[in-house]
């Protein structure tokens, strides 16, 4: 059994059991449950223009989010794998409206963006099975509106929209270069821990002086990506380096023959020839100008400049160097993995507030109460109490050698691992050096400079005792 089965399995027992209370208890089992079994939540968010609704295109694998319309990339989509494809507009006051979708895309908005929470968008996608995804408005644009509605998605999304979730489990950050100050408050904001949070540097392609440079942009950008990958340890687990643009255009079907054969055209051409063909209206072209546009377009400078030699070979040559080429296959493999691993915890931890916050208000309190605290004690839920003294610890002191500690307890894949020995040590070894970090923490226990670090230090003595 997995990690994830084994959560899953203990808190919905609870659930059972939360449920067999009382007769109105039945109601808010199944409402705690939609929140355990649905798919993890993941959250795009990023600056006006970051590439957010490209990127997203790119991962349902369809070209749905609306990148142009300024109506559109206002509000919140919440992207759900559902048949039929249709859509509903949310209001803030928690009234749905049925809209029509064509061509993929929503085609118009029955309320002010101002008015609207969210918009619920299904569509059945193999994608969306696996995740959820929320596309939001550009965080700190020119409206405050704008910022508002990225908010109530990240921060407040379940009491704002009165019910119509839209909370998340993990977010996917878009920033250039790298991100501004306000940028970097607005991450440290979220209700996620780096585990969680996953930071893409976006437009790869055009990264530095972009194609036109004398350096690979795709190359400069990794190289750049790893550099804020280590300053910005304390709020991402990690920065990828993406080409929303060829990454979209790779995903959804955009490049046909037609592309390809026309790109091929270029091959013989130098770079400077290949310049002036897009640049020189002067310059004798063997392509019309709407299929320089549309070229463009699909793939961008890089695209067009790197890709013509590929292009002579067909569309899916084409079509499979974009994607290889575009960063969007290392994404997809961390969401699908260690993000969602994490998101599942943190999933878990939603559960369990849910459940605490029943037990204030309800009669039922203290069998609340009860079951919330031994569904803490199952020894399959420690991974989460370890999260939320991680999360506690990153706001209250990020570099103290327990937040480390924490860290170290839950990115392990072993048990050999979670005491920081090598993946093969033997079993003695790895009680032996248990019992060492039992004891060390026992004896730090005694003299701690918070009450993070003080309920941390209880839950590793907690851990490492499991394991001797």
């Amino acid at each position: 059994m997995t990690e994830r089965d084994a959560i899953h399995r203990v808190l919905d027992d609870g659930l059972h059991r939360l449920a067999a209370l009382g007769p109105d208890l039945g109601a808010e089992a199944t409402s705690i449950g939609e929140i355990l079994w649905s798919p993890p939540r993941i959250v795009v968010v990023g600056r006006l223009k970051a590439g957010k609704s490209t990127l997203v295109n790119a991962l349902i694998g369809a070209p749905v989010a609306e990148t142009a319309a300024l109506e559109a990339t206002n509000v919140v989509t919440v992207y759900a794998d559902g048949s039929p494809s249709r859509a509903d507009v949310v209001g803030i006051d928690g009234r749905r409206y049925r809209v029509p979708v064509r061509h993929d895309r929503v085609a118009e908005l029955p309320l002010a963006p101002p008015d609207i929470a969210y918009v619920d968008r299904r569509l059945p996608s193999a994608a969306l099975r696996a995740a959820t995804l929320i596309d939001t408005p550009g965080l700190s644009t020119t409206t405050t509106a704008n910022d508002a509605a990225t908010r109530r998605a990240t921060v407040d999304g379940f009491a704002q929209t009165q019910g119509a979730s839209v909370d998340a489990d993990a977010a996917v950050f878009l920033f250039d270069a790298e991100p501004r100050a306000d940028e970097a408050d607005f991450l440290s904001s979220l209700p996620f821990t780096p585990l969680t949070m996953l930071g893409v540097l976006s437009r790869a392609d055009a990264f530095g002086l972009g194609a036109l440079g004398p350096r690979d942009p795709l190359g400069h950008a990794a190289e750049h990506a790893r550099r804020l990958a280590g300053r910005l340890d304390t709020l991402v687990s990690g920065v990828i380096p993406v080409s929303g643009l060829m990454a979209q255009t790779s995903h959804t079907g955009m490049l046909t023959e037609a592309h390809a054969a026309a790109l091929a055209q270029l091959a013989p051409l130098s770079r400077l020839d290949v310049l002036r063909t897009f640049d020189d209206d002067a310059f004798p072209s063997v392509l019309p100008v709407p299929t320089r546009i549309e070229l463009l377009a699909l793939l961008g400078e890089y695209g067009v400049l790197n890709g013509r030699t590929v292009a002579s070979h067909g569309a899916a040559a084409l079509n499979t160097w974009l994607a290889e080429r575009s960063g969007i296959g290392e994404l997809t493999r961390l969401l699908r993995t260690s993000i969602t691993r994490y998101a599942v915890l943190h999933r878990a931890h939603r559960v369990l507030d849910r459940l605490d916050r029943l037990a204030f208000t309800h009669p039922s309190r203290e069998s609340i109460r009860s079951l919330t605290a031994q569904l803490r004690s199952a020894p399959p839920l420690l991974a989460v109490t370890v999260l939320e003294d991680y999360q506690r610890m990153l706001r209250t002191d990020p570099r103290a050698a327990v937040t480390g500690e924490l860290a170290t307890v839950l990115t392990a894949d072993t048990a050999a691992e979670r005491v920081g020995l090598d993946p093969g040590a033997p079993a003695e070894a790895v009680a032996a050096q248990a019992r060492h970090r039992l004891v060390a923490a026992q004896h730090r226990s005694l003299a701690t400079s918070s009450a993070a670090e003080d309920a941390a230090l209880v839950t590793l003595i907690r851990t490492y005792t499991q394991m001797t």
